[in-house]
């Protein structure tokens, strides 16, 4: 038995009895809901060799929202609506707010739905500004921030001059995305209709028909799984363009507007009305 207590345990199988008891005792009818304070938490994540500033990253993660449940099979097939990143940086939630507020404005030209000390909710402006973003991004397939349907950060104090920034990109793009799956889905209903035209010629209907309707669902998954992929490859530029944005936060290097070439092309192409505006956000 003593043999038994001492065996070692490598950190995945740890995770997983830890992951395997908690689904048990989440099953049992008599476990009641009791609470357990910040401090009791840390200490026993303590215990168990956990870091203390990733439990308190997680905590911070679980009260803004940061924690989601796993999506269902069009997330599988297509990616999420939303593109979500987080990460604790030095700083205050109130600093790093204005930061990322004249960051997102001033830089990204979006448009400030919702502002407070932990919460911070954008949209794409109306105006001329806006759609130079949105060309400007279609363009160089770099900038998705300033062109996406949304962008909602978080702002949750993790530790003393700490703060966790959850970022909350929509790009807007999962329903173009769905759209030319169904197209061709279809294409290779016609497909399907066309081969089994053909082959009714040269056997026996029945035949012609289930051939017809695995052509279809062949050709109809190869669709959808290409603009799965697609999207999915989008996706991780968006991820890659916030998780810059946090890298510069985290490193403590400053926001920047769009690159020199994003703004000499605002230039090139509106002039005069372009320049005024730009010279005021040097």
């Amino acid at each position: 038995m003593g043999d038994e207590q001492n065996r070692s345990l490598t950190r995945r199988q740890f995770d997983e009895v830890i992951r395997r008891a908690s689904d048990l005792a989440a099953c049992e009818s008599d476990v009641g809901d009791g609470s357990l304070d910040e401090g009791e938490l840390l200490r026993i994540a303590k215990e168990v060799g956990l870091p203390d500033r990733h439990v308190r990253m997680a905590l911070a993660e679980l009260r803004s929202g940061a924690i989601a449940p796993v999506g269902g099979p069009m997330e599988r097939i297509f990616g999420p609506v939303t593109i979500r990143a987080s990460r604790v940086v030095p700083g205050t939630p109130r600093a790093l707010g204005a930061s990322l507020d004249q960051f997102m404005v001033g830089g990204q030209l979006l448009q400030t739905v919702r502002k407070t000390d932990r919460r911070l909710q954008y949209r794409p402006a109306i105006d001329w500004a806006s759609q130079v973003a949105r060309v400007a991004s279609a363009t160089s397939r770099r900038y998705y921030v300033a062109a996406a349907d949304s962008v909602e950060v978080r702002l949750e104090e993790s530790g003393p001059g700490e703060t966790l920034v959850d970022i909350e990109v929509d790009p807007g793009t999962r329903g173009d995305a769905i759209g030319v799956a169904v197209a061709g889905t279809l294409v290779s209903a016609a497909g399907g209709v066309g081969a089994t035209l053909v082959w009714a010629t040269m056997m026996p209907l029945a035949a012609a028909e289930t051939g017809g309707i695995l052509v279809a669902l062949v050709l109809s998954a190869l669709a959808t799984s290409w603009a799965g992929s697609r999207h999915k490859r989008k996706l991780r530029d968006v991820r890659a363009e916030v998780e810059g944005i946090l890298d510069r936060l985290e490193s403590g290097d400053a926001l920047e507007p769009p690159p020199a070439a994003w703004r000499q092309w605002v230039k090139r192409h509106f002039h005069g009305v372009a320049k005024d505006f730009l010279v005021k956000h040097e």
